[in-house]
C-alpha cells in the first residue's frame, strides 16, 4: 500500500475514529473515565511546575528536568488535541467550542515562549481544562446550574447595565462633592476630583483600603452616609438576578410534564417528548 493511500485509509478510518472517540469524548466506559483521570492529573501536575518554577532560589539541577518535564507534557497536550479533532464526528464545532479554544490555548504558550520567553508562563491557562473533572464524576447538574445562571444574567443584562450606569453617576457626584468639602483643606488627600472618586468607589463597595480618609466632620459624615449606602446598593444586582432566576424556574415548572416531571416541553405541543404522555387529555 502506497504512503498516499495509506494516509488517506488512516484519515477515514471511521472504526478507529469511534474507539478514539469513546476513550476521550466519553467517560462512561472504564477507557474513558482512565483517561479523563490521566489527563486531569497532567494537567495537575504541568499547573504545579509552572507554579514552582516561577520560584526564586530554586536549585540549578532543577532546571533541565523542569524543561524536559514541560516538553513532554505540552507534547501531550498537543497529541491529544489533534486526536480530539481526528476523532470528533464534527471537528470545526469542536474547534470553536469552549473546550476546543482552551485545549488549544493549553498547547500554544510553550512554542510562543520559544520567541517570547515570558509568554511561556501563560501555561496556567491549562488550570480551566480542569473544568473536565465534571465528566468523571457526573456532575452534570452543576453545569445545568450554571446554565440557568448564565441565562438568567443574560435576561438582565440590560438593568444591571442601567444599574452599573446609576453607580458610576452616583460615586462621580460623591467624589466631586467631597472634592468641594475636603479639596481647600491644606495637605488634603482630595485634591482632585479623580481621587475623590477612586475614594467614593473604594468606600461605596465597601473595600476600605484607609489610603484617602477625610479630616474634617462634615467629610466624615458623608463618609459614614457613602458606606451605608454601599451596602444598600449590593443587594440590588442579587435582587435582580435572583428575581430572573424565579421567572425561569416558574417557566420550566410551568412546562413540566406531569407524568415524567421532565421539563422543556415544546409550547402547544400534543405530547411529551420525553416519554410520550398525552399532555392535552381533555382535547
Amino acid at each position: 500500500m502506497k504512503l498516499k493511500e495509506r494516509i488517506h485509509h488512516f484519515l477515514h478510518n471511521e472504526k478507529l475514529k469511534h474507539k478514539l472517540y469513546v476513550i476521550i469524548f466519553e467517560s462512561d466506559t472504564p477507557s474513558g473515565k482512565l483517561f479523563d483521570v490521566i489527563l486531569i492529573g497532567c494537567i495537575l501536575a504541568s499547573v504545579l511546575l509552572v507554579i514552582i518554577e516561577s520560584l526564586k532560589g530554586l536549585p540549578s539541577y532543577l532546571t533541565t528536568p523542569f524543561v524536559v518535564m514541560e516538553y513532554l507534557f505540552t507534547g501531550f497536550f498537543t497529541f491529544e488535541y489533534l486526536t480530539r479533532i481526528y476523532c470528533s464526528p464534527r471537528p470545526k464545532k469542536y474547534i470553536f467550542s469552549f473546550f476546543g479554544i482552551v485545549d488549544l490555548l493549553a498547547t500554544l504558550p510553550l512554542y510562543i515562549g520559544l520567541l517570547f520567553p515570558g509568554a511561556r508562563y501563560l501555561l496556567i491557562i491549562r488550570a480551566f481544562r480542569l473544568i473536565r473533572v465534571f465528566r468523571v464524576f457526573k456532575l452534570f447538574n452543576f453545569l445545568n446550574e450554571g446554565e440557568r445562571l448564565l441565562t438568567a444574567l443574560r435576561e438582565s443584562s440590560k438593568k444591571i447595565a442601567v444599574f452599573f450606569l446609576f453607580v458610576v453617576i452616583l460615586v462621580t457626584s460623591i467624589g466631586t462633592l467631597m472634592y468641594m468639602i475636603e479639596g481647600n483643606i491644606p495637605g488634603s488627600q482630595f485634591n482632585n476630583i479623580p481621587n475623590s472618586i477612586y475614594w467614593a468607589i473604594v468606600t461605596m463597595t465597601t473595600v476600605g483600603y484607609g489610603d484617602i480618609t477625610p479630616a474634617t466632620g462634615l467629610g466624615k459624615f458623608l463618609s459614614a452616609c457613602v458606606m451605608l449606602i454601599g451596602y444598600t446598593i449590593i443587594a440590588v444586582p442579587t435582587g435582580i438576578v435572583s428575581a430572573s432566576m424565579m421567572k425561569d424556574y416558574k417557566r420550566r415548572r410551568d412546562k413540566e410534564c406531569p407524568n415524567c416531571h421532565r421539563s422543556g416541553h415544546e409550547d402547544n405541543a400534543k405530547f411529551c417528548k420525553y416519554c410520550g404522555h398525552d399532555l392535552n387529555p381533555d382535547l
